[in-house]
């Protein structure tokens, strides 16, 4: 949406004198060109091949795609002229015009000649005030319209005046195309970039949508009249930038302001540097591109892209307090959508070794607070939590005035972090608030606290207020999903979300280890509901039965006394040498650590808040091949059998060394439970799952209009 000075700006823009709108401009656009040096004309990451690229028609290198919008009289008298120029150097083009305001009306002869010249027609908003968008109703009023003109010029697209647009309400124009983006150019009023220089899909409803192509090379105004440049210079690079990176050259030009004779006016620039650039063009690119206009660029993309397939171009944030690189549900969900093609940023915490800003498979990482891992008491451990929700409020708040994400998708722990979303959220962003953990649980176990203690009282006021404020809550389970629906959130505004394996990480990998020791695993936290002194105890009757059993525990966390517990009781038990803390490992080489033990634990408390916290360990180790044996909780139950699970009762270590055992000695068992855990895994991975949450993020990314507020929309329009 545009903001309040903006609007304010295109409410008096009429009564502004020329020389005064232009200085403003120039102002503004001096400051902005220093800022965004290193992201105008060029920016890099414009210039990746999207996902499921077909390339060009004709094996092409890069198209070439010239686009011109007609303002007013004086424009409209040059079309012609324009056309015979554009021909004499093989050029064809696109014609935006304004049929409503824009001070002159365009015949039915003139659009028939250019279709007949190859050229094509489309509709340039309804009017040229850059008011469509200033609320629901007036677009819903002028969509109507704009749909009738649509028709009766048979035209395929549609550009908003001054690049203005919403992009989830513009499936609502029943065009094939919109071409009201660009890649990068902050010197438009709505500077943020789609920041591609290929066509890109924008979802509507019932699996419609239309095809985006956003124009990659600068204006012609913003160049020669705002920027006051004298020569073709920046084109042509930009031009050079393209053809190498196999995108589409779309420009988009103006003949009101092309001085085709005599001496140009304050407005106009000479049409001589037009006539350049498409020389420029001709003699160096001539064979290399595929020439289109708009209309065919759109129908190449539907044709040559199953819907399925097509790459969108959605900008999402993602809030996690939590060390991206091992927080394996927010990296699956980033990843998911940078794999069909749209931009996910993420702001997450810093261990103090990384790079502030790093970029990781196609995410921008920003790494805003330093973990601590010393909290002591309740205190110690909210108050880094409430330092991050105001600096990742700071930061999303000035992000999104320049890059104006389309979703915000917060991940507990806190709930109240989703209160950092209040400014994309107030204009008119959805948020999502994921639920990881159930706070209130979570926290009475962790501190002791008794279930209706003024701690748990505040945790559950917390979360009623944080499901409240978000637009659609994500839950890591069902059995928290029963629990939260009960007592703070309608069951119509959240979906589960199991943590599934995500199979691009968690792919079978060989074992090389070949020591002949056997070897128990557990990766993750050392929080005491996840009961890994039971497991400790457990390892002592393993070692009677199987004497070179090792137990080794990756990760970490849990507070500072977690791991020094644990080594004591090894010492106590006399397994100091058999038990092994190797330290905590990137998600990544999770697959390979699993993959060269025998048998996978997870040995959680059933009376605690591991009674309802989904393992997302037992679904890693079965994707690996290893047999998994767990404690009989309530949430695993749920989930699995002892078909694919050897379970145990939750605290009985003798029980849990008994299981192990047989585990081992058991190769028919054995081979069963790796047997069922794959089959397992492959119908319950994310690959199987993620379009679940593809469907969500499109859903609260795509508006649907009441019949109430698009009741005018087909009314007769009004008379021209």
């Amino acid at each position: 949406m545009l903001t309040l000075l903006n609007r304010a700006y295109y409410l008096l823009r009429p009564m502004l004198p020329w020389r005064v709108r232009i200085g403003l401009r120039r102002w503004r656009a001096a400051y902005l060109r220093a800022e965004h040096a290193g992201e105008w004309p060029i920016d890099e990451r414009a210039g990746r091949t999207p996902p499921n690229w077909p390339g060009w028609p004709e094996g092409k290198r890069f198209a070439f795609v010239l686009s011109h919008d007609v303002e007013g009289a004086k424009g409209l008298k040059r079309v012609k002229r324009l056309v015979e120029m554009n021909a004499s150097y093989g050029f064809r083009a696109s014609f935006n015009f304004v049929p409503e305001g824009g001070g002159y009306r365009v015949s039915d002869e003139l659009r028939a000649e250019l279709e007949r010249a190859g050229c094509e027609v489309g509709v340039h908003g309804l009017s040229h005030d850059g008011r469509m968008y200033f609320s629901k109703e007036r677009f819903a009023r002028e969509v109507g319209r704009i749909q009738e003109y649509v028709k009766e010029w048979g035209a395929s697209g549609f550009r908003s005046p001054l690049m203005h647009r919403q992009m989830r309400w513009m499936h609502l124009l029943g065009t094939e195309y919109d071409a009201s983006t660009f890649d990068t150019d902050p010197f438009e009023p709505m500077p943020d970039r789609a920041g591609t220089i290929f066509p890109f899909w924008i979802n509507g409803e019932d699996g419609g949508g239309l095809v985006e192509l956003p124009y990659t090379l600068v204006q012609d105004f913003t160049l020669f009249k705002v920027l006051e440049e004298k020569t073709v210079e920046i084109w042509k690079r930009k031009l050079d930038w393209v053809a190498e990176r196999g995108g589409m050259a779309l420009l988009n030009t103006h003949p009101d302001y092309m001085c085709m004779e005599g001496n140009p006016e304050q407005d106009e620039y000479p049409v001589a540097l037009w006539e350049e650039f498409l020389e420029y063009a001709v003699r160096k690119y001539g064979g290399e591109f595929w020439h289109g206009t708009l209309r065919e660029v759109a129908r190449y993309y539907r044709s040559a892209i199953p819907a399925e397939s097509r790459n969108t171009r959605k900008r999402v944030c993602m809030i996690t307090h939590s060390f991206y690189e091992n927080d394996n549900r927010v990296r699956r969900y980033a990843e998911t959508l940078i794999k069909r093609g749209d931009w996910v940023e993420v702001y997450a915490l810093s261990d103090g070794a990384a790079a502030e800003d790093e970029e990781i498979a196609g995410v921008r990482v920003f790494r805003i607070q330093k973990r601590r891992h010393d909290e002591k008491g309740k205190w110690g451990y909210f108050w880094p939590l409430l330092r991050f929700l105001t600096v990742s409020s700071e930061h999303l708040t000035r992000r999104h005035r320049a890059v104006r994400y389309d979703l915000i998708h917060v991940h507990n722990i806190p709930d109240f972090l989703v209160f950092a979303a209040w400014y994309p959220k107030w204009t008119g962003v959805r948020v999502i608030l994921d639920i990881h953990d159930i706070v209130p649980e979570l926290f009475a176990n962790k501190f002791r606290a008794g279930s209706r203690g003024l701690l748990v009282w505040t945790l559950k006021l917390l979360e009623r207020m944080s499901t409240t404020f978000a637009d659609h809550v994500i839950i890591a389970n069902h059995l928290w999903h029963e629990r939260l629906v009960e007592r703070s959130v309608a069951p119509e505004k959240c979906t589960v979300v199991l943590n599934h394996v995500d199979d691009e990480i968690f792919y079978p990998r060989q074992r090389t280890r070949e020591d002949g020791k056997v070897v128990i695993v557990f990766p993750g936290s050392f929080q005491w509901h996840q009961g890994l002194d039971i497991a400790v105890r457990a390892l002592r009757r393993v070692r009677e039965k199987v004497p070179g059993a090792e137990l080794h525990l990756y990760g970490g966390g849990g507070g500072a006394r977690a791991k020094s517990d644990l080594l004591r009781l090894a010492e106590e038990l006399g397994l100091d040498g058999s038990v092994k803390f190797p330290g905590s490992v990137r998600l990544h080489e999770v697959p390979e650590v699993v993959a060269n033990a025998d048998v996978g634990i997870v040995p959680k408390r059933a009376d605690s808040f591991g009674n309802e916290a989904y393992s997302t360990k037992i679904m890693e180790f079965m994707s690996q091949g290893i047999p998994v044996v767990a404690s009989r909780t309530k949430i695993d139950e749920y989930y699995f059998d002892e078909r694919v699970v050897r379970f145990f009762p939750s605290g009985d270590s003798e029980a849990m060394a008994a299981a192990i055992v047989e585990v081992i000695e058991n190769p028919t068992l054995r081979e069963r439970l790796v047997r069922a855990g794959r089959e397992y895994v492959e119908r319950n991975s994310w690959k199987m799952k993620k379009g679940e949450y593809l469907e969500l993020v499109d859903r609260l990314t795509t508006e649907s209009f009441k019949g109430s507020e698009l009741r005018d929309c087909r009314s007769t329009r009004s008379t021209r």
